[in-house]
């Protein structure tokens, strides 16, 4: 295709073909979960928390998403048998999302997929590269919010 010369010189298009090829990796790496990449990383983040007191609110804010979104990853782990919801008993208008004990050991494994893949890339790339690439990442992100927001007066 004619855009492709074009495609292949921007950041913006690079970056999200990669993110979109990487996402299709990591589903791969957890098929064996039966997860989506999303309910792979909400369940990793309640097994980081103490017990009880991760709030899908703090998921939104945390994976940059909405809370619908979340309250929906939330029903399929639910389904699956391994979150549950609790209202939080210092305020009754919250929720505290709790593994159990099957949720908790999928968890487990979820996060040591992660792990292995991060060791990988630490191996393979470097610390310190893939710092500065997260670094450069950025900069790219805070140039394309600015850009989007159009010229300032």
């Amino acid at each position: 295709m004619r855009i492709e010369s074009f495609l292949e010189q921007s950041p913006i298009f690079q970056a999200n073909r990669m993110a979109r090829r990487m996402d299709a990796s990591l589903a791969e790496a957890l098929k064996g979960e039966e997860l989506s990449v999303f309910e792979a990383m909400v369940l990793a983040s309640i097994f980081f928390e103490k017990h009880g007191e991760i709030k899908p609110s703090e998921i939104a804010v945390a994976f940059q998403t909405t809370r619908g979104n979340v309250s929906h990853c939330i029903s399929s782990l639910e389904a699956k048998g391994l979150v549950k919801r609790r209202i939080d008993p210092d305020d009754a208008r919250g929720v505290q999302l709790l593994l159990k004990p099957l949720g908790r050991r999928r968890a487990g494994r979820v996060v040591g997929i992660l792990d292995r893949i991060q060791r990988q890339l630490e191996e393979t790339i470097g610390v310190a590269n893939l710092e500065a690439m997260l670094k450069r990442l950025s900069q790219v992100e805070a140039v394309c919010a600015s850009a989007g927001r159009g010229p300032t007066l």
